[in-house]
């Protein structure tokens, strides 16, 4: 089953966005997922599986990098990605 989730990182340290766009980074660096980013969240999509086991692990990286952290997330299962077309 394909799924979308939206995702905000909210580091509780001073320099907030280094371990967000590390986080953002790595996110990119899977093959089959889709990554979108705005100011607010990050969207992904993917096989539902796959986007869980990614997140979880890279969770654990940056809490292990960056302790004190929130995560906010949203699942959307069964939502299909976007139209991957040129804008």
């Amino acid at each position: 089953m394909r799924a979308a989730v939206d995702i905000s990182m909210y580091p509780l340290t001073g320099d907030y966005r280094p371990p967000i766009q590390a986080f953002i980074d790595r996110l990119n660096g899977h093959p089959g997922l889709i990554v979108k980013t705005n100011a607010l969240a990050t969207q992904i999509w993917g096989p539902l599986d796959q986007v869980m086991r990614i997140l979880t692990e890279e969770m654990a990286r940056s809490a292990a990098q960056a302790p004190q952290l929130i995560f906010v997330m949203k699942v959307l299962p069964g939502l299909a990605p976007p139209e991957t077309g040129g804008t």
